[in-house]
């Protein structure tokens, strides 16, 4: 089997996933109340465009949860961190230090528009550096929400116990390395459009998803066969 065919497979595994669940869920009107599994991959799908030979939304990022061994994150833990707040003294703004997605995100924000500036501690330390800094960042994290919450998502029920063994954590890296660009021959090309043209990372920018582990991996077709396993438990 070829990288496409098996690019073609997993879309395939998709378009089933999208029916079983019923269609694409957005952040921006998604609670810990809804129906979400303890554990399990998720899907977010770029807002700006498509595969390179139909209409299928491209997935731009894929992540996952609880990989360390005793790890007790929930699923709806990780997409909270990612979508931000919706009320407090920062409302519809969220914490880009504790979101990998919300850093990268603002990253390349920041970037495309010269703002580099006035978000000089953009990603710096563990939480605000200084006085003040979250009042500061607060615009842009308004701005991160609004892309996040903007953008189509699929999840898998993979409710495994958590560690670096995990099938969770199995799925992820060998989706990740399957989508990449990075290193390697183009399918499903990222137009021009795509924000993440503008990540300072390499790995992003390159490889066409808001990740930077694994993109450079190679991947196991064996994962296919657990995924599709998994999909195929969902909606019963």
């Amino acid at each position: 089997m070829t990288r496409r065919a098996d690019l073609d497979r997993f879309y395939d595994l998709l378009s089933e996933l999208h029916e079983r669940v019923d269609g694409y869920r957005y952040l921006a009107n998604s609670t810990g109340h809804m129906d979400w599994p303890e554990r399990g991959v998720y899907f977010f799908f770029a807002r700006e465009s498509t595969r390179a030979d139909d209409d299928q939304r491209r997935v731009s990022r894929v992540g996952t949860h609880a990989v360390s061994t005793g790890s007790g994150t929930k699923l709806w833990d990780r997409l909270r961190g990612h979508r931000g707040t919706f009320s407090g003294g920062h409302e519809d703004g969220g914490n880009h230090r504790g979101s990998v997605f919300r850093l990268r995100i603002g990253e390349a924000l920041i970037e495309r528009e010269g703002l580099t500036n006035e978000y000089s501690y953009w990603g710096e330390g563990s939480s605000a550096p200084k006085d003040g800094l979250r009042d500061e960042e607060y615009d842009m994290e308004k701005r991160v929400s609004f892309y996040v919450r903007g953008m189509p998502l699929l999840w898998v029920d993979v409710n495994d116990e958590p560690g670096p063994d995990s099938d969770r954590a199995y799925i992820e890296q060998n989706a990740i390395a399957l989508l990449s660009n990075y290193q390697q021959n183009s399918l499903d090309a990222r137009d021009t459009g795509w924000l993440g043209k503008d990540s300072p990372s390499a790995e992003i920018r390159r490889s066409g998803l808001w990740n930077v582990n694994h993109v450079g991996e190679s991947y196991d077709p064996k994962f296919l066969d657990v995924l599709e396993d998994y999909v195929a438990e969902m909606g019963d």
